[in-house]
């Protein structure tokens, strides 16, 4: 176990508060693009979450007006060019190993989206677990305007659970820039804030999910991931399996004695 903290990292904003670890990307003067070393950095740091005994729940924020432009043109794209095969396959996975340490990470996570979010961000945006947004948010999946497929870093499978797979085609060929209006209307953004109280409606968001059970949090995000792949009995036979490892924590017990004794629980995560 490990706790995080004290985390300095080199290419991103973090900070731990009751918690809570509130992430950033920090170029906001070129709208927060990706870099390689941003993305092995967060990558990693979202696989060490895994074991972190300080941090209940994430939130990835906006800077700046905005979340993230995606891939640098300059750091990434034009280096890509002239990769050979070999060389492009480890780009690719690692960027893919960040949404699948992003689904791992047994944590909650929440975007707190502002302004530009497209390509590779809109990707961080979707493995999110909750996203919030302003009005000004535009999210696109625009790998088919830099000539590639809309198949990155597992596009087509998630995101057509959250939109619907004729929406997700729809963004996922054009390349097109979805509002926030559409988004929240398609069920992308949970909801839509101003850009004055964006963040704190998403800290207020992360406190109420920190003040729960945020074990059975971390069992609840599993689920939703795995299920995926599960036929309905199967799904139904692992969350018997799940609950039955919730009842035996405290915070079960916790609900219980309060319940009786009228007054709200006070969970602890164990």
């Amino acid at each position: 176990m490990t706790e995080l903290a004290n985390l300095k990292p080199q290419h991103f904003l973090w900070q731990v508060e009751n918690r809570i670890a509130r992430v950033s990307l920090n170029r906001p003067d070129r709208k927060n693009p990706l870099t390689f070393d941003s993305y092995a950095e967060l990558r990693d740091t979202f696989r060490a979450l895994v074991y972190a005994t300080d941090v209940d729940i994430v939130v990835f924020a906006s800077n700046g007006g905005n979340f993230c432009s995606g891939g640098d043109v300059h750091d990434i794209i034009g280096p890509l060019v002239d990769m050979d095969m070999k060389g492009l396959l480890a780009f690719t996975r690692m960027t893919g190993d960040l949404v699948k340490a992003m689904i791992g990470c047994g944590k909650p996570i929440i975007a707190a989206v502002d302004g530009i979010c497209v390509g590779a961000g809109a990707i961080v945006a979707m493995a999110s677990d909750l996203r919030l947004a302003t009005p000004e948010a535009k999210t696109a999946f625009l790998f088919t305007r830099v000539g590639l497929a809309g198949c990155d870093m597992g596009a087509c499978a998630m995101l057509p659970r959250i939109i619907g797979q004729g929406r997700a085609a729809e963004l996922l060929y054009t390349g097109r820039t979805m509002s926030a209006a559409e988004g929240e209307r398609w069920g992308f953004f949970n909801a839509l804030h101003s850009a004055e109280t964006l963040e704190a409606e998403a800290m207020a968001l992360a406190t109420r999910l920190a003040s729960g059970p945020v074990f059975a949090h971390g069992i609840t995000k599993t689920q939703l991931n795995q299920e995926w792949n599960m036929g309905l009995e199967q799904a139904i036979e692992a969350e018997a399996q799940a609950q039955a490892i919730c009842m035996q924590t405290q915070d079960f017990a916790r609900a219980y004695h309060a319940f009786v004794a009228k007054e709200k629980p006070v969970f602890e995560g164990n």
